[in-house]
């Protein structure tokens, strides 16, 4: 029978990489979380409105570490080894267990573009996905438009398997949303 693994709740997993320490969002993270937050480079692509105020980074952060708490979703921050630096945050936004599914999402700081950060971390959460939390697939939604996400995914082995027109109705307006899958291939 296949089962998820419901132990990695007990405790918060944080992941380490060569150049990255992954671990959960505290509340002196709400500075850094609320400047990416606000940019337009960052939100380009993705149809949510942008914080207004500190006071909502801190509801962010909460609302993240709840979704651990109640076992629906893992979000880590992601800090470069070298000089200890917020650069952006990743992971499960949902878990379907009945499924053995989730759905993967981030951001990165501006500066920190280009230097290959994005992939080292979410080669860490995929890893952690099939191989600890016991996933069959990881799920990316993600705006046809954002062409660095989509070659960031294809990379890693994501292949598209769907393409909604006027999927998200986003300020005024009807926007695409096309889903990008990753299977659990298992040794048989």
């Amino acid at each position: 029978m296949f089962t998820l693994n419901n132990n990695i709740f007990k405790e918060f997993p944080n992941i380490e990489t060569n150049r990255l320490t992954l671990r959960s969002l505290n509340l002196t993270d709400a500075e850094t979380i609320f400047e990416m937050r606000t940019n337009d480079r960052i939100s380009e692509f993705i149809p949510r409105h942008k914080l207004q105020k500190i006071e909502d980074a801190i509801s962010l952060i909460k609302k993240t570490n709840n979704l651990f708490q109640s076992k629906q979703g893992i979000g880590w921050a992601g800090f470069t080894k070298e000089g200890n630096h917020l650069i952006g945050t990743c992971g499960f936004n949902k878990i379907d267990f009945e499924n053995f599914r989730a759905e993967i999402g981030g951001e990165m700081s501006v500066s920190y573009w280009g230097r290959n950060y994005a992939k080292e971390a979410v080669e860490a959460i995929i890893d952690f996905g099939f191989k600890k939390l016991k996933l069959n697939s990881i799920e990316a939604r993600v705006s046809p438009e954002n062409r660095s996400v989509i070659y960031l995914l294809k990379k890693l082995g994501f292949t598209k398997e769907a393409h909604f027109r006027q999927y998200v109705y986003f300020n005024n307006d009807f926007l695409d949303l096309a889903i990008f899958t990753l299977h659990n291939e298992k040794e048989t």
